[in-house]
């Protein structure tokens, strides 16, 4: 850096001997001519909090002042060259031959790029993708690219007119490629498979004779023509082969079933769509030779990730790294910018540009290109239901996805999508197995919903269908079989606490939409005579989290009570910098002025992990907790599987904790102690559990109501905790370790735990406070699954024209449980956006996979299509939430259960007004008109 000191920085830590640095956009590395606030991780409410009014970051939104990464250039960043460069990535759209290389003889000398890179400079050079992301950055010469849209090369500008032009000139010109003959597109074995089996007890209360949790998954024997090669079944063996086993005895069960039980099969398609970020692809990255810094302004869901990737990418290659500096920033992802390869690609450009910054964002074409896409499934479904009770009896699931050309997050996809396939549902027997195809199609990853909108959905629409078969209500249908409290899950776990979903089905029912969809249905086909009318019901519970969640939190309080959180979380319109500000009430009294977010600075309290949170063996586990104190399963975990509300939350909440109960409480005792006689405590002892807060004052049995600016500027004076960092993991359950702080040993649902004193010579230096004991989640627990979930129902009121088919959805009404709702209005717009993203995928939103798709890089919003405001019922549409059991309800993460129960209720809403079941989604026009209107 030429003028901008490293003090401006905060330092994290040195990883390989790379000096790692962090910045976010707002700090004073940005040139003097733009705002503190301009470019924005930092939301602030100002001098006042009003989170009951508005947004921390509404000010910003509504003016224009929260900018994007994608608005940044060299020339506000202070410190960088004034000069931006420009790359383009030409990427090739034929995956069944080999390519053999590129003429660019018709671009100009006037446009000519500075630098072109392309395989040969990777391999001279000793570098490639981070080992997460597969091989072949760029393609070779002579290879047969894994997917289509596969980069070849990247050409670098020196000014944006002939990055401009050339572009203009080569995007769409497939003739500059040379290929070798058509030998077929390349076959590799799955990404992933996964089965599980249950067999459930004399009772649902019963031990299982076998489960996941009790006995383990089912292994598989590796592939044969992309096909699992699974154990045979011997009652005798392993746990695969027991498993296998009892699949044979489903199996049997279902293909001769007695007189008592009905078995349905089905089979259901969803399609490939894209996650149609407002933000495309985007980052700016200068590498400067002379000093060994890099210099990275990105737009991710997790910066810890691309931190430690760009450092591995560069370990061992030509090009010396000493520094590196990371600038996050606000984003919009939908899980597709969950490490997403397209930074690396920048970092790369950035290497040969002669020394200056060079910005790659993508237009929409290239988006549709490149962007990760949802999943693909083919599902089948074969359910055994008791004739006489209406039960269902056992469950076979046969689930495949396509994973596209590199693996991604389908590894990861796939089994959280197949273990929930079951919905809300209780199953005596299952046995649910899937797999992950590797093709040429576009990378497939973890967008919202996470598989289960495919599954889950799916399950809604056959459940609904076997109702109507056995002449029921469907949602009676659904009382009679949903999983009850205390019951397990498709892996033997126990869900944790209440199971609500009944609460959700009994509210559906009640609603007019529902009570009186006949008679609605006769006046309204009456009134529109063109018209079909039909009312659908979805539900659906969905996990949130990963089962190894983990998060750091660090408060700050000055001496005039000004309230500041570091949080390693991404604003991603989620309302995450709000909710972190308001959280802050409940401990601190008021919320936070400022929240500082995409923190990957944690050197305050240096934790470390190693192994993998997953798939380590307790022996390790239990030896890294006993002898290493900043030991953890998982450093940090990325902003998205809803991990918001319940668990990135709980680090802020803890942080605030620590202040309140060795900077405040001691603060308040000794402010009411002061006078003869012990003051206003002289007849009262209080307890900390009698402390509250009233009106932004603390109180207790009768005290006098002090202020946070008072408190906090005792605190700091008597040399109290004014500041607090902490580390927390969950494998669903809370990893609980013992401290010693000021002469008090105590517990808390935290792994780490570091303070700042008020007095201190250096008012920045934190001490780390080494645990006692810690006590983290039996790592057999990864075998369960998840135990917590979000349970939401939706009703749809639809029309359909009898004549064009065309679908017009005219009212909508979800019900939502979701805990303790920290801000309802986060949750309003979470089900709104939810909402409007299942009807897309429901009626209208479709890419094709291979050469006729994205792929080929000429997609855009005129072949592509989103739904708009005349297509969700805005202004009828509704919601309602139940409300808590108690007070000491947790928040539950609800952002991506909302997109799954619409889906379904638009197919069961068509059902009921055609007469017509339709399996392959989206259920477009073109579909409907062959249907019986």
């Amino acid at each position: 850096m030429t003028s901008t000191s490293r003090r401006e920085f905060l330092k994290l830590a040195t990883i390989a001997g790379v000096n790692i640095y962090f910045s976010t956009l707002s700090s004073k590395v940005f040139s003097s001519t733009l705002s503190e606030n301009h470019f924005s991780a930092v939301a602030e409410y100002g001098k006042t909090p009003n989170a009951d009014q508005y947004r921390i970051d509404g000010i910003a939104k509504v003016t224009g002042a929260k900018v994007f990464a994608r608005d940044v250039r060299a020339k506000d960043l202070e410190g960088w060259p004034s000069q931006q460069a420009y790359g383009f990535i030409l990427r090739i759209n034929q995956a069944d031959r080999a390519y053999l290389g590129m003429d660019l003889s018709t671009v100009s000398d006037d446009m000519k790029p500075i630098r072109i890179i392309t395989a040969r400079d990777l391999a001279k050079d000793k570098i490639d993708f981070p080992a997460f992301y597969g091989k072949d950055m760029l393609l070779p010469e002579g290879k047969v690219a894994p997917l289509l849209g596969q980069p070849v090369a990247i050409l670098i500008f020196d000014q944006y007119e002939k990055f401009r032009q050339c572009k203009k000139l080569l995007q769409f010109n497939e003739t500059i490629f040379k290929y070798g003959p058509v030998v077929g597109p390349l076959k590799k074995d799955p990404w992933a498979s996964f089965r599980s089996v249950r067999i459930a007890g004399a009772t649902p209360e019963a031990n299982d004779i076998f489960s996941s949790l009790k006995n383990n998954r089912i292994q598989n024997k590796g592939y044969s023509n992309q096909e699992p090669l699974w154990p045979k079944g011997n009652i005798q063996g392993d746990a695969s082969e027991q498993g296998m086993y009892y699949a044979q005895q489903i199996q049997d069960e279902l293909a001769n079933p007695s007189s008592e039980y009905l078995v349905i099969e089905r089979e259901f398609k969803t399609q490939s769509t894209d996650a149609f970020t407002m933000e495309t692809e985007n980052a700016n990255c200068w590498y400067d030779s002379s000093s060994k810094s890099l210099h990275m302004v990105v737009s991710v869901q997790n910066p810890n990730e691309t931190m430690t990737s760009a450092v591995e990418m560069l370990k061992g290659s030509a090009f010396a790294l000493k520094d590196l500096y990371i600038y996050p920033s606000y984003t919009v992802g939908y899980g597709s910018k969950d490490s997403s390869n397209h930074t690396f690609y920048v970092l790369l450009a950035s290497l040969y540009a002669q020394g200056l910054p060079v910005r790659i964002a993508l237009d929409r074409y290239e988006n549709f290109q490149a962007a990760l896409k949802r999943h693909p499934y083919d599902i089948r479904y074969k359910l055994a239901v008791n004739r006489n009770t209406g039960k269902f009896a056992s469950l076979q699931a046969q689930i495949e996805s396509n994973g596209g050309g590199r693996p991604s997050f389908s590894p990861y996809v796939l089994p959280q999508s197949t273990i929930q396939a079951g919905g809300i549902y209780y199953y005596p027997k299952s046995d649910l197995c899937g797999t992950v195809k590797s093709s040429r199609a576009m990378d497939a990853s973890a967008i919202r919903g996470f598989g289960s909108l495919q599954t889950v959905g799916s399950m809604e629409m056959m459940v609904d269908e076997i109702a109507t078969i056995l002449g029921q209500d469907p949602i009676d249908f659904r009382l009679n079989n949903v999983m009850l409290t205390g019951m397990k899950t498709s892996q033997g776990a126990i869900p944790s606490g209440q199971n609500r979903a009944i609460e959700v089905l009994q509210q559906a029912k009640k609603q007019v939409i529902w009570q009186e969809r006949y008679a609605r249905k006769a006046s309204f086909e009456k009134a529109n005579p063109g018209k079909s009318y039909g009312v659908g019901f979805g539900c659906a519970q969905k996990s949130f989290g990963t089962g190894r969640e983990a998060a750091f939190a660090k408060i700050e309080i000055s001496p005039d009570g000004r309230i500041c959180v570091f949080h390693p979380g991404i604003e991603m319109g989620t309302g995450l910098a709000t909710t972190q500000a308001v959280i802050c009430e409940q401990w601190l009294g008021q919320a936070a002025h400022e929240v500082k977010l995409g923190i990957t600075d944690w050197a305050d309290l240096p934790m470390e992990s190693m192994g993998n949170a997953n798939t380590n063996q307790q022996s390790q586990e239990d030896d890294w907790s006993r002898t290493n104190p900043r030991w953890t399963p998982n450093y940090v975990s990325s902003s998205g599987a809803t991990n918001t509300a319940y668990y990135l939350t709980h680090a802020t909440k803890e942080a605030g904790y620590m202040i309140f109960r060795f900077g405040l409480w001691p603060a308040a005792l000794a402010i009411w102690g002061q006078g003869i006689n012990g003051g206003q405590l002289s007849t009262t002892q209080p307890k900390l559990e009698q402390a509250r807060w009233v009106s932004g004052c603390l109180t207790a049995t009768g005290l006098e109501p002090l202020s946070l600016n008072r408190l906090a500027h005792k605190a700091h004076e008597l040399g109290l905790v004014t500041g607090s960092v902490v580390h927390t993991f969950n494998r669903w359950q809370w990893a609980e370790a013992e401290f010693k702080v000021a002469g008090n040993t105590f517990w808390r649902p935290i792994d780490g735990l570091s303070l700042r004193y008020g007095n201190a010579k250096n008012p920045h230096a934190y001490h780390f406070i080494k645990r006692n004991r810690v006590q983290y989640p039996a790592v057999d627990r990864v075998r369960g699954a998840m135990t917590l979930f979000c349970v939401i129902g939706s009703l749809v009121e639809l029309s359909v024209d009898k004549k064009s088919g065309a679908v017009e959805v005219l009212n909508h009404h979800s019900i939502v449980e979701c805990g303790n709702v920290m801000i309802p209005q986060l949750v309003s717009g979470q089900m709104s956006g939810a909402m409007a993203m299942g009807i897309g995928h429901a009626l209208m939103e479709y890419l094709p996979l291979y050469e006729d798709g994205p792929g080929k890089g000429n997609w855009n919003l005129d072949r592509y299509s989103i739904p708009r405001a005349s297509d969700v019922a805005v202004w009828s549409q509704s919601h309602e939430m139940l409300p808590p059991l108690s007070d000491t309800d947790p928040p539950k993460g609800m952002a991506e259960v909302a997109i799954i129960p619409i889906v379904p209720a638009i197919a069961n809403a068509v059902a009921f007004a055609t007469g017509k079941r339709f399996y392959d989604l989206p259920i477009t026009a073109e579909k409907m008109i062959g249907a019986p209107l």
